[in-house]
């Protein structure tokens, strides 16, 4: 929590400062100008300000800056327009090269909203088992992922039963449990002796949130937000003949960016995502998989601290 409050009040710096700086740079500007304008003005007609100056084209650069004071605001607005957009798309395939940036610095913090997280987990796994032997310059991380809660009764996942008809189906919903609580306890259990080996300190929590996974967002250090929309009519079979079941394929959703370092809009929307992760994980609760794991005295790993980790789970 202190982690995360040290990062947004150093946010909060670099804001006050830009904002400051957008309020202030179109008056000074004007005023230069206009300044500009006056002082040829004068030097054009008053001879002792002139010989002052030592120069003769006064009233040429008078005109000019009374130009640009008068299209200043047609400039900026022109500026703005040509700027490179600050929203682009990425393949969840992609997730990969955003971990590995949002390690580069020292405090790291990356949250998770979707389904399984898969494809971020397969990211985060290997990146943290390369802290072991090159931190950089990482010295904390913080991981937080909310999936679904399926332990209610569900639309998607869910079966396909008669006339293309969402049906519950309880075991499908365990067998996506039984996975999310895989990667976590994978995760846990790296943070576990990262942490042990004193370079890093690393956190890792998995919450469950109710209702279907339709948005995908992925936030990297509260600057950077990469959000997309399931295709939610997404099927798939256990067996070749097997039944089918609306399976939403995160590795298939198409992300849109946005960055703080972008527009006053982009920045707007970083900061709102942000502000609705955090409501969403006061809001959520621990998984069974955790609950169980601390009333038996802390969740089982996967392997003992001094075994290595185990590989990442094949994708189904």
């Amino acid at each position: 929590m202190s982690e995360r409050g040290s990062g947004a009040a150093g946010q909060g710096v670099g804001q006050w400062l830009k904002r400051i700086q957008e309020r202030f740079e179109p008056v000074l500007t004007r005023i230069l100008l206009l300044g500009i304008f006056v002082t040829g003005l004068t030097a054009q007609f008053v001879k002792a300000v002139g010989d002052a100056l030592e120069g003769k084209a006064y009233l040429g650069g008078a005109l000019l800056s009374l130009i640009g004071y008068v299209l200043y605001d047609q400039v900026k607005e022109l500026s703005s327009a040509v700027r490179a957009p600050t929203r682009v798309l990425v393949n969840s395939s992609q997730l990969g090269s955003f971990v590995k940036e949002a390690f580069q610095n020292r405090n790291v913090e990356i949250g998770f909203l979707g389904y399984t997280g898969e494809t971020l987990y397969n990211a985060l796994y290997h990146r943290l088992e390369d802290l072991f032997d090159n931190p950089g310059p990482t010295k904390r991380v913080s991981i937080r992922v909310l999936v679904p809660d399926f332990g209610l009764p569900m639309i998607v996942p869910s079966k396909v039963g008669h006339g293309d008809k969402p049906e519950d189906d309880e075991d499908f919903r365990k067998r996506m449990e039984r996975r999310c609580g895989e990667y976590d306890d994978i995760l846990s259990e790296l943070a576990e002796r990262l942490t042990a080996n004193g370079r890093v300190t690393v956190q890792c929590e998995y919450r469950l949130y109710p209702g279907i996974p339709r948005d995908k967002i992925c936030i990297f250090n509260r600057q950077l937000v990469l959000h997309g929309l399931y295709d939610l009519s997404a099927r798939m079979r256990l067996h070749h003949m097997g039944d089918e079941y609306y399976d939403p394929k995160g590795y298939r959703t198409d992300l849109n960016v946005w960055s703080r370092e972008g527009t006053a809009a982009a920045e707007e929307t970083v900061a709102t995502w942000n502000k609705h992760f955090d409501d969403l994980w006061a809001l959520a609760k621990r998984p069974a998989w955790r609950r169980e794991g601390a009333a038996g005295g802390g969740p089982s790993p996967v392997t003992s601290p001094t075994s290595p980790s185990p590989a990442p789970p094949a994708p189904l």
